[in-house]
């Protein structure tokens, strides 16, 4: 799916960027984690794809709700003008937003998408057995509960 522009759900939680993730995926806890550890200026919040946010915002940007394969990511997600970003896209996005050193990643940028996206796909084809997966959601620390949606 190409990154694309989505309307998202008003929501009270922090942030402009609505980060979309697998919640039983054991990698994609380890980003949560590390997000919620290096987003300082909380410009990040979260749902799983499992959740009925998650689900209804992928299948506004044209996705597969049931497929957990790709990490999106909804820039300005209460706005108009939000935009979906995709696989190394959203990876990449991320990393600017999270401001030095992590900017420095987006220096990948210059390398072709499609090279970018097989890399993504190997990982996230591999991922479980890797990583492992939850048999559950993770439920979010009480001080970081604000910053999740469902």
């Amino acid at each position: 799916m190409p990154d694309s522009p989505a309307q998202a759900p008003v929501a009270a939680a922090a942030g402009p960027h609505l980060v979309l993730y697998d919640g039983v995926c054991g990698l994609c806890n380890r980003l949560l984690q590390f997000l919620l550890l290096h987003d300082r200026r909380e410009v990040f919040t979260f749902a799983s794809l499992q959740s009925a946010t998650g689900q209804a915002m992928v299948a506004r940007a044209g996705g597969d709700p049931r497929d957990l394969s790709s990490f999106y990511v909804v820039a300005n997600y209460r706005t108009p003008d939000a935009h979906v970003f995709t696989r190394s896209g959203a990876a990449l996005f991320v990393a600017d937003q999270l401001g030095w050193p992590w900017t420095v990643l987006r220096l990948f940028a210059v390398l072709p998408k499609v090279l970018l996206d097989r890399v993504y796909d190997f990982v996230a084809t591999n991922r479980y057995r890797i990583f492992g997966r939850y048999d559950q959601c993770l439920v979010p620390r009480a001080e970081d509960r604000r910053r999740f949606i469902d």
